[in-house]
């Protein structure tokens, strides 16, 4: 017999799937307010659609967007404005991206793809001095205070689908099509290895079983 929890999380599931909305568009504007008024060059890890980079070039000269789907590379071209300063490479994230130092670099929901640590170093290295960092990431709940948190999500997962798609069913936004790998480390594992190759990170468990990084390079 379903026990009532897991005929609630199924039920849960389903009204998710039919209000669905695009959980790390929902940290963008919170990405921007990190970064300063103007700069000069961006790179954007793992942009799939484009939205951040489109975003960023609102501030920055030149934007390099790069993600390994050359299809969702594709349709990220053609939701941008020719006039934007914004280009999309598909490329492997840590290999493929032109020899250059930028002055901004986001990596939203992608470097639980990559090797953590060296992704990591490589970003430190591409920064320009006085350069930020940004990262949205995904993190496994293992802790308590984890599991907790993650129970705390629920319902508001559930009522911003809810309140975004003002009641209405939807289909799932161009942005969170692009297959999904669950999260290995936890919050824990992040923050050791991060403050051991970036001393001085900020990083901060968020809801909607998201954390966030920023770092500034002297």
């Amino acid at each position: 017999m379903t026990t009532l929890p897991h005929r609630f999380l199924h039920a849960l599931d389903r009204f998710n799937a039919a209000h669905p909305w695009d959980h790390n568009a929902h940290y963008h504007r919170w990405i921007m307010r990190q970064l300063p008024g103007g700069f000069r060059t961006a790179l954007d890890v793992g942009s799939g659609t484009g939205d951040l980079a489109r975003l960023l070039a609102t501030r920055a000269t030149a934007v390099d967007a790069v993600d390994s789907d050359p299809a969702i590379v594709a349709r990220a071209r053609e939701l941008t404005s020719p006039d934007a300063p914004v280009t999309f490479i598909a490329a492997d994230a840590l290999t493929g991206v032109p020899a250059a130092s930028y002055d901004v670099i986001t990596c939203v929901a992608v470097l639980h793809h990559l090797p953590f640590t060296d992704a990591l170093a490589h970003f430190r290295r591409r920064l320009t001095p006085g350069g930020t960092l940004v990262v949205v990431g995904l993190w496994r709940a293992r802790t308590p205070g984890d599991h907790l948190l993650g129970a705390a999500a629920l319902p508001l997962n559930a009522a911003t689908g809810w309140i975004r798609n003002k009641g209405r069913t939807a289909p799932p936004p161009a942005s969170m099509t692009a297959p999904v790998r669950p999260a290995t480390m936890s919050f824990s594992e992040i923050v050791r290895e991060t403050r051991r190759v970036l001393p001085g990170a900020r990083l901060r468990r968020r809801l909607f079983w998201r954390y966030t990084l920023v770092w500034r390079r002297d």
